[in-house]
């Protein structure tokens, strides 16, 4: 939403439902993202120039199609083309089919045929619901024991409702993950930088899987050879392959990828921005970001531009107890930002005191610099008030790794 707050084009921003933390640079229309009919209403109403999809529960319910139907313009995947994020299982029959390199595996409807397999791959393992679960339906189990209790967890408790009524089960790919997006339209293909994500709750990559902990862009150890290799063997297969399997895609496609012995593999699909990625690469895009999704929706090459001496860093701030239960209404201290830090929210909501939590992953707060260094101590210096409060966590070691 800064990126295209940013835009010299942009009249006005209207953003559904949004949170308290947007007021300032957007209008907040009180429709849920669900509610399909709703926006396609208020798009036609307000006469909006570009409808932008952020999630991705819309997408699976037909949000491009719908208004494609009606002539509204609009930069997201057919319902068809998500299926590339909504359901594991044919994201990796079609990486099969179209010989896009990633993880061995094998789906499954019943716990015990699930479990024999487990027993006999032996772990470490990977257990994933078939859909949508917020982040949070992908198990990386380091014993037996472990996957064979998400399998039950998944099929038998039903944890994840219909999203894990199917379970994909996949090696244990080993290496460093890394996320390379790209603006897509049928075979047009325009990769962003790399980025790497921090899932794990806690310092040292430790903890239950997040929705992301921090995430730094670009990413020093994939080189433009990798790129490279991701933008062939990867991005271009899997948009020409949906153009010839009758479902092209036209939107954000966002490859998770593990760096293994054998090259990049990839972990996921997502047909959209991710977070927490997409807060530290757009601040490194110099283009005016909504010419780019002008351009592309025009089968034009945006020509995108980044700043090359730059680098980003973004730390999460999130709720105590997540993924797990949390407490919400907890009152958020005023962080010490200056000019180069930046703070995106997420869930939260406006108090009598200030700025109040309302999720489970409230802000993120983010810096460019001219070094990984320079970067990291602007974030955390500003994250100075949160020093010692108990209602919120954060990882301390995001981008460490980077010494330049």
């Amino acid at each position: 939403m800064k990126k295209i707050r940013d835009s010299n084009q942009l009249d006005s921003l209207y953003v559904a439902p949004g949170n308290d933390g947007m007021t300032h640079e957007a209008t907040c229309v009180p429709i849920e993202e669900t509610d399909i009919d709703g926006l396609l209403t208020f798009a036609k109403e307000n006469q909006i120039d570009l409808t932008i999809v952020g999630p991705e529960n819309p997408l699976m319910l037909g949000i491009a199609n719908r208004f494609q139907e009606e002539n509204q313009a609009i930069f997201a995947p057919s319902k068809e083309a998500a299926l590339l994020e909504g359901s594991k299982q044919f994201a990796k029959d079609f990486m099969n089919r179209h010989a896009i390199p990633t993880a061995t595996h094998a789906t499954f409807t019943d716990a015990e045929m699930a479990k024999a397999y487990i027993k006999d791959k032996g772990a470490p393992i990977v257990v994933k619901a078939d859909g949508l679960a917020a982040g949070k339906g992908v198990i990386v189990a380091e014993t037996v024991d472990e996957a064979c209790l998400a399998v039950d967890t998944m099929l038998i408790d039903e944890a994840f409702a219909k999203a894990g009524a199917t379970v994909v089960i996949e090696e244990c790919l080993v290496g460093k993950e890394f996320s390379l997006m790209a603006f897509v339209n049928g075979r047009n293909v325009y990769p962003m930088l790399p980025a790497r994500d921090h899932k794990r709750a806690f310092d040292g990559d430790k903890g239950p899987n997040t929705g992301g902990m921090g995430a730094f862009a670009p990413v020093p150890d994939v080189t433009d050879e990798t790129v490279n290799y991701v933008m062939e063997h990867v991005l271009k297969k899997a948009s020409a392959g949906m153009v010839d399997e009758g479902a092209p895609f036209t939107g954000i496609l966002y490859a998770g990828l593990m760096m293994t012995s054998n090259g990049p593999k990839v972990i996921e699909f997502n047909a959209r921005f991710g977070d927490p990625e997409t807060q530290v690469v757009l601040p490194l895009l110099q283009n005016d970001l909504l010419q780019v999704f002008t351009d592309v929706l025009a089968d034009i090459d945006p020509h995108l531009q980044w700043e090359a001496e730059k680098a980003c860093v973004g730390v999460v701030v999130a709720s105590r107890g997540y993924p797990g239960p949390y407490e919400k209404n907890c009152f958020i201290p005023v962080l010490d930002t200056e000019t180069d830090v930046f703070t995106i929210y997420a869930g939260v909501k406006k108090s009598k005191e200030g700025m109040a939590t309302n999720g489970g992953r409230i802000l993120l707060v983010g810096a460019k610099g001219t070094t990984f260094k320079d970067a990291r101590e602007s974030v955390y210096q500003s994250m100075t008030p949160l020093k010692g409060n108990e209602s919120f966590f954060y990882r301390t070691d995001i981008g460490d790794s980077i010494d330049v």
